[in-house]
């Protein structure tokens, strides 16, 4: 067992019972990102066997992420009001229902235009899963092991990325998109029952205040988000460390066709960004309690920054996936330092609305750094595009280190 997963003792419930029901979070959410990576292949493989068309796979990669941007901050506000272990299991039995609708498409010929539409309404179903998650995380974990339990949040994603795409290209192999959608259709099954294995108060908000009118609790949420300085400054980290993973997404293809590999060798060079987020989970937890945030925050910085014209710089496989899985690196240790922080410094009350708004802030930043990403390539090359990412980086780590953040280990609201 990994240092992280040992770290996790919390005593917030008992230890026994605060691993137990953290492990079931986990699993939920495990089983529901590996089977939305698995079923990613397949839909486009579906998409593109349709249509031949570029254009349909742009549109439908979109109709998949953009939903998750929009309906994040309101995900973030149902969170807050509901049950968050009734919210996620609902949003699992939706999504298991709707990819057997996407699987009998794939099996019956049905128009093509469901697909995009079906992967759309799937989306927006799990808008409200990462703020329960991370809301959750809170009343099941000691604040003494927040870190290690965002570290091990954080692990999922990459190691989603990598083996997702795996079992969904041998799914297809196989047998058909069918068969992968109904595969995942199991997944979120999966992750239901895990979340039903959750005491009953592990999903409400201990402080939970009267229902306001939507819109003013998502005014709340964003309020309290932008007012507290440390968080803005933290999301803007990790906003901006989503913005380099965008533009990687789309450069590395380019690096690795002058590295001379096949196109297999940009799903390793992906797979490097992936791997180097693995191994920084193990000292993730050892970083978030460091005394000194900010300078932390502003050296995981200073690698992406380094990284991003250095893999244009360097020559050969091996010096290129070190270099990546360097960046990778950097940018895990970010995005746990900014969980764990929103979590110290924002109250219960209208931390899942705050989330709201910082998750998908991610996740745009990922979507605007993979669309700048072509024409700037283009205009001004690959060595310059990633050059120039980096200096941005590193301006916003100067920023960091000129402003100190300084975070309260409470759950209090600290706007120093």
């Amino acid at each position: 067992m990994s240092a992280t997963a040992t770290a996790l003792s919390g005593n917030t419930r008992t230890d026994r019972t605060g691993r137990r029901d953290f492990r079931r979070l986990m699993v939920g959410l495990a089983s529901s990102q590996l089977g939305d990576w698995l079923y990613n292949v397949a839909l486009l493989g579906l998409v593109f066997e349709r249509t031949h068309s570029a254009s349909w796979l742009a549109a439908t990669t979109t109709a998949r992420i953009l939903p998750i941007v929009m309906l994040g901050p309101l995900g973030g506000v149902l969170a807050s009001r509901y049950d968050r272990r009734l919210v996620m299991i609902v949003s699992d039995v939706v999504r298991a229902a709707l990819m057997l609708g996407l699987a009998a498409v794939a099996l019956t010929h049905g128009p093509i235009l469901f697909a995009p539409l079906i992967a759309g309404l799937a989306t927006a179903a799990g808008a409200p899963y990462p703020s329960c998650v991370a809301a959750t995380t809170t009343r099941v974990v000691a604040d003494v092991d927040l870190a290690a339990a965002n570290a091990m949040r954080a692990v999922v994603g990459p190691v989603s990325v990598v083996v997702g795409p795996l079992l969904g290209a041998v799914l297809l192999a196989i047998g058909s998109p069918g068969l992968a959608f109904g595969v995942n259709a199991a997944t979120f099954l999966l992750s239901a029952l895990a979340v039903a294995g959750l005491p009953a108060d592990a999903g409400r908000n201990a402080t939970r205040t009267a229902r306001a009118r939507i819109i003013d609790e998502l005014y709340e949420g964003a309020a309290a988000l932008c007012s507290n300085r440390a968080a803005a400054r933290m999301v803007g980290a990790d906003l901006v460390c989503s913005m380099v993973y965008g533009v990687q997404t789309v450069a590395l293809l380019g690096l690795a066709t002058r590295l001379g590999l096949s196109a297999g060798g940009y799903g390793v060079l992906l797979a490097a960004v992936g791997g180097g987020g693995v191994l920084a989970s193990l000292i993730s937890p050892r970083a978030a309690a460091h005394p000194n945030v900010g300078a932390t925050t502003a050296i995981a910085l200073i690698a992406v920054a380094a990284s991003s014209p250095l893999l244009g710089l360097v020559s050969g496989l091996a010096a290129t996936v070190t270099v990546a899985a360097v960046g990778g690196a950097g940018s895990m240790l970010i995005e746990v330092l900014t969980e764990t922080s929103l979590q110290r410094t924002l109250p219960e009350a209208v931390y899942a609305r705050a989330y709201g708004f910082a998750f998908p802030a991610s996740i745009g930043g990922i979507v605007v750094g993979a669309l700048v990403a072509a024409p700037l390539i283009s205009r001004c090359g690959l060595n310059t595009t990633l050059g120039g990412v980096g200096v941005i980086v590193a301006l916003y780590a100067g920023f960091l280190l000129l402003s100190p953040i300084k975070l309260s280990i409470s759950n209090e609201q600290d706007n120093s």
